[in-house]
């Protein structure tokens, strides 16, 4: 089957390199709504693909380096509902608060 193929061709990584984040946001995008479609056949009908994607940059790869279009591919497809869950409620617990703050110093 791969007979044809040349042997230091099908063992080679193609390396991508991404201008920006958003170039990147566009190029896991599919991936990014396949994980939406099944965490809302799950149940979790609340959850974007902003809000994976916003999870995973802040979350998981804060501190990461290097990371290969596989490895963030991987992420996104293995985040659980829970996991996205527990961070936008946090989320918005923190903007709550942080208008309620605002709210007593307009008063102020």
């Amino acid at each position: 089957m791969y007979n044809n193929i040349d042997s230091e061709k099908e063992c080679s990584f193609m390396e991508y390199e991404f201008k920006s984040q958003k170039e990147l946001f566009q190029r896991v995008r599919p991936a990014l709504r396949s994980k939406c479609s099944e965490l809302q056949r799950l149940g979790y009908s609340k959850i974007k693909e902003f809000d994976i994607w916003n999870y995973l940059i802040i979350k998981k790869w804060k501190q990461a380096t290097g990371l290969m279009l596989s490895d963030i591919v991987s992420d996104i497809m293995n985040v659980t509902g829970d996991e996205l869950n527990s961070y936008l409620e946090t989320k918005v617990i923190e903007e709550e608060r942080t208008q309620s703050l605002n709210n007593n110093l307009d008063i102020i």
